[in-house]
């Protein structure tokens, strides 16, 4: 005769089957890794992933805008990759965190991919709180994951600036279990120390550390186990029930792609002027470039009047090749920087490679 024992192990072993029982060693730890645009998360990011530590990493990321790029200059690491789009991770698409989790948990039960953490790495206008709040407000989200740490990343060169036009940086810093410096190699160290102790007066409890390049030791990045409930309600006392967030208004992001090869000189100039006509105002600016005879995409970064270029794998050959660029800024003029970029696409006279332009041959 059944029981209701028997029963409840019934649709506990059904339950089990469709969601997969909890992995061994308990909930899957998660990294929030958060900072202000341009503070060089990616970066950091990519010094995870290449890291030889043995850990199988599920990546989730979201970008403030219609389209994001992160996503290419990741493309090149063996983890999964997840990105959100159309808003940000703290509110518009806070259900398809949720979504996401789970549904990535359910594949690790089926045996479709093995991770044994996630990083949520969010966009630079985050506030972190809404996003660990998930952690706690969802149910299954909270059974099956662990929060483990909340990791700022503060733009030296930027952050003081940063800190005192934005709410969301601030957040950022406050809630941080381990705050990381970057680009102190560029700043003069004054200016650095001026930042450290700003940082030290929005949050006593997490070390600060200076990092160059995303150079700095995993573990002062995983199973920090810092993230302490009790200390954040003591900072924000209605974290578990509010839902309070704003952006600047002022503040947007565009996109500008083109399936034509570029000029990489034309490029040069493009972003040249765009940095002495708006460099202020352009709080963060990223692409996948395609150049004219050039078999690896070029990927630019920039913030304010910083800009750099890199090159990433070459262009698979089922790939299709176009620019990505994506600017974020305030009260930024769009139709004239996509007028300007219509200047930057390849001509005729374009050398076939690039590197006539070093060796003089083009004119």
């Amino acid at each position: 005769m059944s029981t209701k024992a028997d029963a409840a192990k019934k649709a506990a072993e059904k339950e089990a089957q469709s969601w997969g029982a909890e992995p061994t060693g308990g909930p899957i730890p998660v990294t929030i890794l958060t900072g202000f645009l341009g503070a060089g998360k990616t970066t950091l990011l990519n010094r995870i992933l290449r890291e030889n530590h043995g850990e199988k990493i599920a990546v989730i990321e979201n970008e403030f805008g219609e389209e994001g790029v992160d996503n290419e200059i990741l493309a090149d690491t063996k983890e999964q990759i997840v990105e959100m789009n159309n808003g940000c991770i703290c509110c518009t698409v806070r259900g398809d965190l949720i979504r996401i989790l789970n549904s990535l948990y359910k594949r690790r039960a089926r045996g479709e991919f093995n991770f044994t953490r996630v990083i949520i790495e969010t966009t630079g206008m985050a506030d972190p709180a809404p996003v660990a709040q998930t952690f706690f407000a969802d149910e299954k989200v909270n059974e099956r994951y662990l929060l483990d740490a909340v990791v700022t990343v503060v733009d030296a060169k930027h952050g003081l600036t940063q800190l005192k036009d934005f709410s969301e940086a601030q957040q950022q810093v406050a809630f941080a279990d381990r705050l990381l410096v970057s680009k102190t190699d560029v700043t003069a160290e004054e200016e650095t120390q001026k930042l450290m102790e700003r940082l030290r007066k929005l949050n006593v409890r997490a070390p600060i550390k200076k990092v160059n390049f995303g150079e700095t030791p995993i573990q002062d990045l995983l199973d920090i186990r810092g993230f302490n409930l009790n200390a954040i309600l003591e900072i924000q006392p209605d974290f578990l029930t509010s839902d309070d967030h704003e952006h600047h208004d002022e503040v947007h992001s565009f996109v500008i792609k083109s399936e034509k090869p570029l000029d990489v000189r034309k490029v040069d100039r493009y972003i040249g002027s765009l940095i002495n006509l708006y460099g202020e105002q352009m709080l963060r600016y990223k692409g996948i470039l395609y150049i004219k005879g050039e078999p690896r995409r070029v990927v630019f970064q920039g913030v304010h009047m910083m800009a750099g270029f890199d090159f990433a794998s070459e262009w698979p050959d089922d790939a299709k090749k176009e620019s990505t660029i994506v600017f974020i800024g305030r009260k930024l003029p769009e139709p004239l920087f996509r007028e300007l970029f219509e200047d930057c696409i390849a001509t005729d006279e374009t050398p076939d490679d690039p590197k006539a332009y070093a060796q003089g041959t083009a004119t």
